[in-house]
């Protein structure tokens, strides 16, 4: 089974590509958090972990966490971020 991992920095706003980011700004937020993450994961209807003392390797000093999501054997990653992406968009209007 494959695993994803969705760190909030590929989500946030105030990031830039080279930093992190991996959607557009249209779908990126501000300070996404893993809650909102695994939440919009569950959503798309995959399982989700959250991981909260991990750290993305861009950003060591915050220890934001990250999402694990299992069973998205079917969809890339970048289709998976996307989702994920559009879901907490659409959770925060």
């Amino acid at each position: 089974m494959v695993e994803n991992v969705i760190w909030p920095a590929y989500l946030d706003a105030t990031l830039s590509r080279s930093e992190g980011r991996r959607v557009s700004q249209d779908l990126a937020v501000e300070e996404p958090t893993v809650d909102e993450i695994a939440k919009a994961v569950q959503q798309i209807g995959y399982d989700a972990t959250i991981e909260r003392d991990k750290a993305y390797s861009r950003e060591p000093w915050a220890q934001r966490g990250r999402v694990v999501v299992r069973g998205a054997d079917d969809s890339t990653k970048n289709d998976l971020i996307q989702a994920v992406a559009a879901y907490v968009v659409a959770m925060r209007e």
